[in-house]
């Protein structure tokens, strides 16, 4: 397959993530950083999200009901 009959083929969301993943596997395999780098820097993004939700739900909840 082409490069681009894959951008043909792929949806917009899937051209990202194929995106994603063959910048990060450059990246590891030309050694600008290791897997294991990755991975901690993925989970703490992947926490701060969660954070952000989570105060955000609490701030909806805790908003006074008028009525």
């Amino acid at each position: 397959m082409s490069f681009d009959q894959a951008i043909e083929t792929l949806s917009r969301d899937e051209r990202f993530k194929a995106t994603v993943y063959a910048i990060n596997t450059l990246l590891i395999q030309k050694s600008v950083y290791t897997q294991q780098e990755f991975e901690k820097l993925f989970v703490e993004w992947a926490q701060k999200e969660m954070q952000k939700k989570s105060d955000s739900s609490h701030a909806t909840s805790s908003t006074p009901a008028f009525g």
